[in-house]
């Protein structure tokens, strides 16, 4: 199965046997690579040249072995880049027809220089940028395909809005622009505590984890 099958079962209550497994997935975009768990099991999506001999010296397994720091350290090899091990969070999107459903961002090319555009673009794929019709106001959201070729939205909001409960109307918001039918993934880092506070008072529910990683070169 693929990665993307494994998010979207888990995403209706079907997550793979939580029997301390792991299993080998596509990598979605090239020279990036990923560890993903779920409860008692875990998914990596690397290339072909890393063996399933090496995978177990390295004592990958579904009981948090894949996520050993040790792990992802050496397949990235020195000099790679490794992200921060992020919890999945994942809903439906809230879109519908436009004259039933308005949406309530436009869409904002001005903020194309943010960080959190730039670090979108690294990553993802195809990021759109989103925000409120106000161009003073730099709240954004960059809805992109991201994990395992899904819809993955990022977002921040501006400063002067922060412990209002604007950013929960802003993913809210950001809803909007994505249809119904489709799923919805986020990546937060559990430290992130408002935005994870964010994220479930707007319906996402967690499901796994991820750590993403591109080797030296």
């Amino acid at each position: 199965m693929t990665l993307s099958g494994l998010i979207q079962d888990a995403a209706r209550g079907v997550f793979p046997a939580a029997d301390g497994g792991w299993r080998r997935v596509a990598p979605w975009r090239p020279g990036l690579e990923a560890i993903v768990a779920f409860t008692g099991h875990a998914a990596l999506a690397i290339a072909d040249d890393v063996t399933d001999a090496r995978l177990a010296r390295l004592g990958v397994n579904g009981y948090g072995g894949a996520h050993d720091p040790r792990v992802v350290a050496e397949l990235a090899g020195p000099g790679g880049w490794i992200d921060s091990l992020d919890l999945i969070m994942v809903r439906p999107g809230m879109g519908g027809p436009p004259q039933l459903v308005p949406p309530r961002l436009v869409q904002r090319p001005d903020l194309a220089g943010h960080p959190r555009v730039g670090f979108s673009r690294a990553v993802r794929d195809d990021p759109r940028i989103w925000g409120y019709p106000d161009t003073d106001c730099t709240s954004l959201v960059v809805i992109s395909t991201g994990i395992a070729g899904l819809t993955e939205i990022g977002f921040e909001l501006d400063e002067r809005l922060r412990g209002r409960g604007a950013g929960t109307a802003l993913v809210d918001d950001a809803l909007t622009v994505i249809p119904a039918d489709r799923l919805v993934v986020a990546a937060v880092a559990p430290g992130n505590a408002a935005s994870v506070r964010v994220l479930a008072r707007t319906g996402f529910r967690p499901i796994g984890s991820v750590q993403l990683f591109r080797r030296a070169g």
